[in-house]
Formats: C-alpha cells, sequence, structure tokens
C-alpha cells in the first residue's frame, strides 16, 4: 500500500514537470527569444508534444494510486493531491525560471489552505 502511494507521488511529481513546461515553458522560450518568432500553432504543437509526456506519467500515477485499482487514494485524495504539486512544481518553476516572479504573502496564506486542504481530503 505505502509502495503505490509512494509510486503515485512521484509519478504525479514527474507529470507535473512535464504539465508545467508544456504549458509555461514557452513563456520562457520567448524571454530568451528562442521562439519569439514561432507562429502560434507550433507552439502549441511544441506544447502538445510536451503534454503528451505529461499524460504517460499522469495516467499510470492515478491508475496505481486509485483505491478502485488497490491503490491508496480515493478519487478526490488523488485530485487534491495533484493540485498542491501542481502548484509546488510552478512555483519553483516560477521562482527559478522567471525571476521576476516574487513570492508575497499571500501566496503562503494560499498554500496553508492547500495544505489544510490535504488535511480535509484525507480525514476520516
Amino acid at each position: 500500500m505505502y509502495l503505490s502511494a509512494f509510486y503515485t507521488v512521484i509519478l504525479l511529481v514527474i507529470s507535473n514537470v512535464f504539465m508545467t513546461l508544456a504549458w509555461y515553458g514557452h513563456l520562457k522560450l520567448q524571454d530568451m527569444k528562442i521562439s519569439t518568432g514561432w507562429p502560434i500553432w507550433v507552439v502549441i504543437l511544441f506544447s502538445w508534444g510536451i503534454a503528451l509526456a505529461e499524460y504517460s506519467f499522469q495516467i499510470p500515477a492515478n491508475r496505481i494510486g486509485f483505491v478502485g485499482n488497490g491503490g491508496p487514494f480515493t478519487l478526490m485524495q488523488l485530485k487534491v493531491i495533484q493540485e498542491v504539486i501542481t502548484l509546488v512544481v510552478f512555483t519553483i518553476f516560477a521562482s527559478v525560471c522567471f525571476k521576476g516572479e516574487a513570492l508575497h504573502w499571500n501566496h503562503l496564506a494560499a498554500f496553508i489552505c492547500l495544505v489544510m486542504a490535504v488535511y480535509f481530503v484525507f480525514m476520516k
């Protein structure tokens, strides 16, 4: 049970790294003057290629983790875990890749609310 929870979380983290790159990586490429001349359809295809990798980790994570398949998490728990991971990965990405994006007190307050959401979704 613990091993499937571990695998689920690791796969969700990897999935969210790819998702963040697919959704926001093109903005960094534009910032670096790499993709400034790309038409929007090329940017979309580029992002879809990255999103394919995201799905390749997201789907197995949900399959392994879902209680209906013998995993430890309900559907709601999987979703809340995924959302928290998404925001953590995005925060790291934004802080590292976009130096102008600063964290403020309200961001910390939002993260505390998310931690509380995890607590509440796991309450019996």
